[in-house]
């Protein structure tokens, strides 16, 4: 277990069409958005469903996948790691950030 630090695994849908970046460098960036729910008996007995809602963003070989194979509505897996980014707003303001950086995407459903 002390090899598992940061590790994130996720099935879900893809909310929206990846958006796909070249940068400078030669590298490729992947950012979407993936849409997981969880679905349980609350304390009357009566079935819920709560959606929770990740940003992804893929970087080189795997932005390439993404690209290529994924679309909007589509059910992928992910392994990746949380990676959060501080960023300064134009009015003095800090913002935080949390992606799920994917190592490995998984093509599923149909859709």
């Amino acid at each position: 277990m002390s090899t598992i630090k940061n590790h994130v695994q996720l099935i879900g849908n893809v909310g929206q069409e990846p958006t796909i970046t070249n940068l400078e460098s030669g590298k490729k960036v992947a950012r979407f958005s993936l849409a997981t729910n969880e679905n349980y008996k609350d304390g009357k007995g009566e079935k819920q469903n709560d959606t929770n809602w990740h940003t992804v963003v893929a970087w080189g070989k795997v932005a390439d996948i993404v690209e290529k194979f994924v679309d909007k509505g589509k059910e992928i897996g992910i392994v990746g790691k949380l990676k959060t980014r501080i960023y300064t707003m134009d009015d003095g303001n800090q913002r935080y950030v949390t992606e799920v950086v994917a190592d490995e995407i998984l093509l599923m459903g149909n859709k």
